[in-house]
C-alpha cells in the first residue's frame, strides 16, 4: 500500500495546478438506487480527467538533470493530456505516443495543452502497441518514460482524489466504486481509503472486453490479454501494471465487469438526465450500480469517481447503436422476401404500431424466387421483441435473427 504521507505531499505539490472538482450527492441516482450516490466530478478537471494528478506529481518530483532532454510517454488520451499540460507548466519537452484509434477530440486536446512543448506520434491500434514503441524510444534516446499507471509517484498523485473526497464527505463512505484500466487510480485512492476509512468497501470496475485486473487477480499475477475491446479507450489495456497489481491485492474488495453496451446506455442517461458529458471510462462506475444487489446499496453512502469526460461527439451514433442493442431495443434480421409485387407491403403489416425500420438493404436478384434483405428494426420496448417474432412466424416470414450471431452480425452491420 502507498504511504499516506506521500499522497499528502503530492496534494501540496498539486495545489496550484488542479481544479477543485465537485463531490456532490446526485439526487436522481440516489432516488433510483435507494441510497446516497455521491459523484466525484473529475470530468471537470482542467484536462477533463484525473490524469493530470499523477503525471504532474511524477514530473515535478524528478530532478531537472533527468528531464532536461525531454520525456516520453504513451497514452490512450487522458494521460497524454495530463503529461502535455505538465510539460507546458514545467517547461519540459515531451514525445507522446498514442494509438491510431484515439478519438480526434483527445488528440486535439493534447496539442492544445502541450503546445510547442510536445510532439504527438500515432502508432498501433491499442495503448499497448503505443507503449511498446514509446519504451523503445525511451531506451534509444535515453529519455525518462512517464508511465500512465505503473509508477508509485503517479499512483500517489492519483490518490489525491481520495483526500479531496474524504475532506468533502458529510459522512462515512460505505462503498467506493472506481474504474480500472492499468490500476493507477484505484491503487492511489484505495491506499488512502484503506488507511483512513478501512470499513469502506472498494469495488473495482472494468469493461467486460478489457478485464486485465480480473484476469490478474484470478491468476495471482499479471496476465496479458490476447484481445481487448478498445471501445472504453480510457481503460482498455491488455495488462495491469505489476506495481499496481500488488497494491490492488491489498485494497480491492470486489471486481465488477460491465458490458460495453451497458456503458453506452449509462453514457446516454448521464447526458440526458444529468447533463454530464462523460467518456466510457467515466461512465462505467455509474453503470456498475445495476450489478450490485439492491440490498447491499439500500441506505448506504456510495461514492463514484467520474474519472473522465473526454468523449468525441463523432462517436454518438456508435454509442446509441450499442446501447439499443444491449437494451434489446434494436434487432437485425436477414429476411428472404418473395420476389413479387406486394411482398414488402405484407411485411410492413407484421410491424407493431411503435416499431420502426431503422435499416433496410435490398437488391433484387434476377431469376430467383426470393431475395435476402438486411433489416434493422428499432422497438419501443425490449418486451415487444417476442411479439414481433411471433407475428413474423405466424405470417410465414422467412427470417434469420442476427443479434446472437456475432461473426455474421459484424460482417453485415
Amino acid at each position: 500500500m502507498l504511504a499516506l504521507k506521500n499522497v499528502q505531499q503530492a496534494a501540496m505539490r498539486l495545489e496550484s495546478v488542479l481544479q477543485k472538482t465537485p463531490f456532490h450527492r446526485n439526487y436522481n441516482l440516489s432516488k433510483k438506487y435507494n441510497c446516497n450516490v455521491f459523484l466525484k466530478r473529475e470530468d471537470m478537471q482542467i484536462v477533463r480527467s484525473f490524469k493530470i494528478r499523477g503525471a504532474y506529481n511524477k514530473m515535478a518530483s524528478m530532478d531537472e538533470s533527468l528531464t532536461s532532454a525531454g520525456i516520453v510517454c504513451a497514452s490512450a488520451g487522458n494521460h497524454a493530456q495530463g503529461v502535455a499540460l505538465a510539460c507546458a507548466q514545467l517547461k519540459i519537452y515531451g514525445i507522446i505516443y498514442m494509438p491510431t484509434t484515439t478519438p480526434k477530440q483527445k488528440i486535439s486536446k493534447v496539442r492544445h495543452f502541450g503546445g510547442d512543448w510536445v510532439t504527438i506520434e500515432l502508432v498501433g491500434d491499442t495503448f499497448d502497441d503505443a507503449q511498446s514503441v514509446a519504451w523503445k524510444t525511451s531506451k534509444e534516446k535515453g529519455l525518462p518514460f512517464i508511465h500512465p499507471f505503473n509508477d508509485e509517484l503517479v499512483m500517489e498523485g492519483q490518490g489525491t482524489v481520495a483526500l479531496e473526497m474524504m475532506k468533502e464527505a458529510t459522512g462515512a463512505i460505505d462503498i467506493l466504486i472506481v474504474a480500472v484500466g492499468g490500476g493507477g487510480l484505484i491503487a492511489g485512492v484505495g491506499s488512502v481509503f484503506k488507511q483512513l476509512s478501512p470499513m469502506t468497501k472498494i469495488i473495482a470496475v472494468e469493461s467486460e472486453g478489457a478485464a486485465a485486473l480480473h484476469a490478474a487477480m484470478s491468476a495471482g499475477h499479471v496476465v496479458k490479454l490476447e484481445k481487448i475491446d478498445s471501445f472504453a479507450d480510457g481503460i482498455a489495456v491488455k495488462e495491469i501494471g505489476d506495481k499496481t497489481l500488488e497494491v490492488c491485492k491489498e485494497v480491492v474488495d470486489e471486481i465488477i465487469l460491465v458490458p460495453e453496451g451497458k456503458i453506452c446506455s449509462t453514457l446516454l442517461s448521464l447526458y440526458n438526465d444529468e447533463a454530464i458529458v462523460a467518456e466510457p471510462a467515466g461512465a462505467i462506475g455509474v453503470g456498475a450500480l445495476d450489478f450490485i444487489p439492491s440490498t447491499e446499496l439500500a441506505g448506504k453512502n456510495v461514492a463514484i469517481i467520474i474519472c473522465g469526460g473526454n468523449n468525441d461527439i463523432a462517436r454518438t451514433e456508435e454509442i446509441r447503436e450499442r446501447a439499443l442493442l444491449y437494451e434489446g431495443k434494436k434487432h437485425y434480421f436477414i429476411i428472404r422476401f418473395p420476389q413479387r409485387a406486394g411482398a414488402l407491403k405484407e411485411f410492413l403489416n407484421v410491424l407493431g404500431p411503435d416499431d420502426d425500420i431503422a435499416h433496410f438493404e435490398y437488391t433484387k436478384k434476377n431469376n430467383r424466387d426470393s431475395g435476402p434483405a438486411l433489416v434493422g428494426i428499432e422497438l419501443k420496448s425490449k418486451d415487444d421483441f417476442g411479439l414481433l417474432i411471433q407475428r413474423m412466424t405466424d405470417m410465414g416470414i422467412n427470417f434469420e435473427h442476427l443479434n446472437d450471431r456475432p461473426m455474421l452480425f459484424e460482417m453485415l452491420v
